[in-house]
């Protein structure tokens, strides 16, 4: 009896620490990860929002990547990332393949047209008719042009709002993403190319469109004549972490970052 007894004795200890060990882990959460990926005007505005929602989440790892609107699309159509960024609305295509997709206006964008910081050619102000000439035109002595690659929202904007259904010179130097295109304008004096607003600094200039600028006042009120809503789109809707991410984003706390970094808020 006395042996039976102290095993009794030790066990219920045991039972209980294994039971509150179980307990708190259950109130715990695993690392999850959140794969976000797609357009690249959207990327640094992603990366910011990842690391102030990671400030608050330790246990989630939102992982950012570009590639392209279109990319990202199919990639949160096919599962292969969570959410997908878009810089350009959905194309009939796209939700007739997919029609399970669902889309969250993030934030508001200007495509900025611009050119050499030094600016050789002078130039200040140009039509969207003078524009949509110089990219239908092609590189020439004048200028030296550069434009997105296929499946960028930034091209696709840019054409549906400037070219007028003329297509962009086969003459025109192609780049990755707007980064690319930013560095390549500001090394090389006689350039001109289009990018996200929140990608414009000192290094390039702004040139005026139609005589409007391209600041974020311009594009709330809708006066500045390139200007676009930028997406995340889910496979169906976001569950967990997914769906707290975006509603992150969509927050006050989350808007503020979008003013931040150089785009319109959607609020």
């Amino acid at each position: 009896m006395r042996i039976k007894s102290r095993r009794n004795r030790l066990t219920l200890p045991l039972a209980a620490l294994l039971a509150t060990a179980l307990a708190l882990a259950g109130c715990g959460k695993g690392p999850v990860t959140i794969m976000e990926g797609g357009s690249t005007t959207v990327q640094p505005l992603a990366e910011s929002w990842a690391e102030a929602y990671e400030a608050k989440h330790p246990h989630v790892d939102v992982r950012v990547q570009g590639g392209g609107s279109s990319a990202g699309v199919k990639g949160a159509a096919e599962g292969m990332l969570d959410i997908g960024a878009a810089s350009r609305d959905l194309k009939s295509s796209e939700t007739e393949t997919w029609p399970d997709l669902v889309k969250y206006a993030v934030a508001l964008d200007g495509v900025a047209i611009v050119v050499n910081a030094e600016n050789p050619n002078g130039v200040a102000d140009l039509t969207v008719e003078e524009v949509g000439d110089i990219f239908a035109s092609g590189s020439n002595d004048t200028w030296t042009v550069l434009s997105r690659e296929e499946g960028s929202g930034t091209r696709e904007t840019f054409e549906k709002k400037v070219m007028d259904g003329e297509e962009i010179s086969a003459h025109c130097e192609f780049l990755p993403s707007n980064g690319a295109v930013k560095e390549k304008v500001a090394a090389t004096a006689n350039a001109i190319g289009y990018i996200s607003l929140g990608y414009v600094d000192a290094s390039v200039k702004a040139v005026k469109v139609s005589g409007v600028a391209c600041t974020q006042g311009s594009v709330r009120n809708a006066t500045y004549p390139i200007a676009r809503s930028l997406y995340f789109v889910t496979r169906g809707e976001p569950e967990g972490e997914v769906k707290d991410f975006i509603e992150f984003c969509l927050s006050n706390a989350g808007q503020a970052i979008v003013e931040d970094e150089g785009y319109i808020s959607v609020q």
